[in-house]
């Protein structure tokens, strides 16, 4: 009989979708890796994590060494998606100022829709309370805090069922005394509750924002920390003890306190998942621009990995609308935190297809989601599906999906299509068909848009590498509509994002506010600060376990012509000089424009700290080699625009060799995706199994 001792260790990420739970196992004694798609549970993602474990474990007997863990629940939360009832948030905010997290900006989400509503108040008026304190924008106190009216109002705050506090003082950034005291005082009468600072969440000038990003963390802690504790419940009921890594929206990992601490760092942790693989990937390869495409059940994602390092934006609004993979300013709630930069769009395989009030066919935004799913999964879905549309054009395979585990069928797709489009498109099935897929593709390519032409960059520079479960399906396409020349398709494309999870660092993020005239601002001054931030990085990261030879440090400034409202990330090399040449440039680049003679104005000092973690080495070379014999491949007819009806070879991925080559029409199936080679397009395998398509007479990568 074999012993626990014996018994095979795992590392596991998981990866938390709206349709499908991804698990990636590695094998710590031979570095083998596994794979698992299970069913998303919307309604309670956290026993969709509890599943898939115990799935995995029934098929790979073994322990559990750490679990690693990537969702959107923070996200999700705030849509509404969830069920959940949002936590009864107390703000404590400066005499005068209760009403800013209302106010808000003033911009309109929809400048030319009369009706339209601002998204409604984090906080109600009852549970916003002021004190008469002032510190004015130089950091000088004003008026001091009145003990009287905090004693008053911490008797309110204690007779309430408050599960949170947000503390957002004016100034804050500048002189944080008010808001620790505050916190401090109020810690000690109720030592079990949530109390956060705005100096500590969000250190920055901006007073909306900063109040914002406060009360969206002081929300998402009783939510966060009671689904991550009940996932370390449930695995404990399964006799697992492990510890929990959670992956955060800037790409980096956290511990399991970090996480519950901080949980508005992690509001968008699933998607960062693939960029971050993208961008290992990208160094394993030798590539400097890599164009993230990911499609999988419920949405699409698009991000950008520039030598080695995921493209990162500041600012996110939580909750708000997207339109063609654009985020609507002013409708949802901002944080302030650095996140991945993604476009993200109601593209997956669960979108469902429409007819409009005037008759025309849509495409999106609502999915079938996990539940009830598309209608080829018979599992009561009643309406047509991106899903439905590759079966019926014969580019999935018709005895099932994920290795014959989800049953389709196409009768029932097909009957879908005859119900509810075709007696008013009056078209062919397979043009119908051929309509959404096309549809779709255009509503991916303008995602992909938004991450590289409207962020100053050539996507003809760059390789598409295509992701997810619906990746590679759609990515010829895709390609050949954007002007890319190049697709890579990693080994395991439907679980790559949970991949990850596993080669991920620590990462945490430190600002400090120093506005004024870069001119003026010496840098032996900048370099203080900079050495400030890293004694508290050193600190905190030597508290999660680290030794120092481990951690890897980063500086930008933000910087800004004077008088603009938004500034630009530039790296820190140590010279004013050379930082302004950089400004410059990447304003042009953005901008379509420069202006050398204006004055530059110095925002915020940046530094990034990064715990270097042990990495698998998940790419070694194929064993096989160009002596294997030739893949065995059946056919089956597929429709293509161009050609019709098309006898088509279909291969099993696992077969294939270092070197091996084909053109199309191919199919190419395994068990967590389907890739598609169109008539006109060529593939080979490299040394790590990863497929490069081109079209023919294109040059390769």
């Amino acid at each position: 009989m074999t012993s626990i001792q014996d018994r095979a260790t795992y590392k596991i990420g998981i990866d938390v979708g709206g349709t499908f739970t991804d698990l990636v196992a590695l094998n710590e004694q031979t570095a083998e890796i596994h794979t698992l798609k299970s069913h998303s549970v919307p309604a309670n993602p956290g026993v969709g994590v509890l599943h898939a474990v115990e799935k995995f474990l029934k098929h790979h007997p073994g322990n559990i060494s750490l679990l690693v863990h990537a969702s959107t629940i923070g996200t999700n939360l705030f849509l509404g998606q969830m069920g959940l009832t949002i936590p009864k948030v107390v703000l404590i905010t400066t005499k005068g100022f209760a009403d800013v997290i209302e106010i808000g900006r003033q911009k309109r989400a929809e400048v030319y829709n009369p009706n339209f509503r601002k998204p409604k108040s984090l906080i109600d008026r009852l549970h916003r309370f002021t004190l008469d304190e002032r510190i004015n924008a130089g950091g000088d106190i004003i008026r001091a805090i009145q003990m009287p009216e905090l004693e008053t109002l911490a008797a309110k705050i204690i007779d309430d069922d408050i599960e949170a506090v947000a503390i957002s003082f004016l100034h804050s950034y500048k002189n944080n005394q008010h808001e620790i005291f505050v916190r401090d005082y109020l810690q000690k009468k109720r030592p079990d509750l949530p109390i956060l600072i705005s100096c500590e969440v969000d250190p920055e000038y901006r007073e909306f924002e900063r109040t914002s990003t406060t009360v969206l963390n002081a929300m998402l802690i009783p939510v966060i920390s009671t689904y991550l504790q009940n996932i370390l419940n449930g695995l404990v009921e399964m006799d697992i003890s492990c510890p929990i890594q959670v992956m955060q929206s800037n790409g980096g990992l956290a511990s399991i306190d970090s996480a519950c601490a901080l949980p508005v760092a992690t509001i968008e942790s699933g998607p960062a998942t693939g960029v971050n693989a993208a961008a290992h990937l990208g160094t394993v390869l030798g590539l400097d621009k890599i164009l993230c495409f990911d499609m999988g059940g419920t949405t699409a994602k698009a991000g950008a990995v520039i030598h080695g390092e995921a493209q990162m934006i500041h600012e996110y609004e939580v909750g708000g609308e997207v339109h063609a993979g654009r985020m609507i300013k002013g409708s949802g709630y901002p944080v302030r935190y650095p996140f991945i930069d993604l476009a993200e769009i109601s593209a997956g395989g669960g979108t469902i297809a429409h007819i409009d009030d005037f008759g025309q066919l849509k495409v999106g935004p609502v999915s079938a989601g996990a539940d009830p799913g598309p209608a080829c999964y018979e599992k009561g879905g009643e309406h047509a599906t991106i899903t439905d549309a590759n079966l019926i054009l014969g580019r999935l395979n018709p005895a099932g999906l994920s290795g014959g585990d989800v049953a389709i069928s196409r009768d029932t797709a097909q009957k879908v299509f005859e119900d509810k489009l075709l007696p008013t498109l009056d078209i062919s099935l397979e043009d119908c068909a051929v309509g959404i897929i096309d549809i779709v593709n255009q509503q991916m390519i303008r995602a992909l848009r938004l991450i590289s032409v409207e962020r100053g960059y050539d996507p003809r520079d760059f390789v598409l590498l295509a992701y997810g479960g619906g990746g590679p399906n759609h990515a010829a396409a895709i390609a050949e509509g954007f002007g890319v020349k190049t697709i890579l398709i990693p080994p395991n494309p439907g679980v790559f994002s949970a991949m990850g999870l596993l080669i991920a660092d620590f990462r945490k993020d430190y600002k400090f506010c120093l506005i004024g005239d870069f001119a003026s601002i010496s840098e032996s001054l900048i370099l203080d600060h900079i050495q400030k931030l890293k004694k508290r990085a050193v600190k905190e990261f030597l508290e999660e376990g680290f030794d120092e030879k481990n951690i890897r440090y980063a500086s930008h400034l933000e910087l800004r012509y004077a008088g603009q409202s938004f500034e630009i990330s530039i790296p820190w090399s140590g010279e004013k000089k050379d930082i302004e040449l950089l400004f410059h440039e990447r304003h042009n680049q953005i901008y379509g424009y420069a202006s050398p003679e204006d004055r530059l104005e110095l925002v915020n000092i940046v530094l990034t700290a990064t715990g270097i973690t042990d990495k698998p080495d998940m790419y070694t070379s194929s064993q096989k080699s160009k002596n294997v014999s030739a893949p065995p491949y059946t056919t089956r007819n597929v429709y293509f625009k161009n050609t019709g009806w098309t006898d088509c070879k279909i291969y099993q991925r696992q077969e294939f060799y270092s070197g091996f080559s084909d053109e199309g029409p191919v199919i190419i199936e395994q068990y967590d995706s389907t890739t598609l080679i169109p008539p006109q397009w060529l593939f080979h395998v490299d040394e790590f199994g990863n497929l490069h398509l081109h079209r023919q007479g294109d040059d390769d990568d």
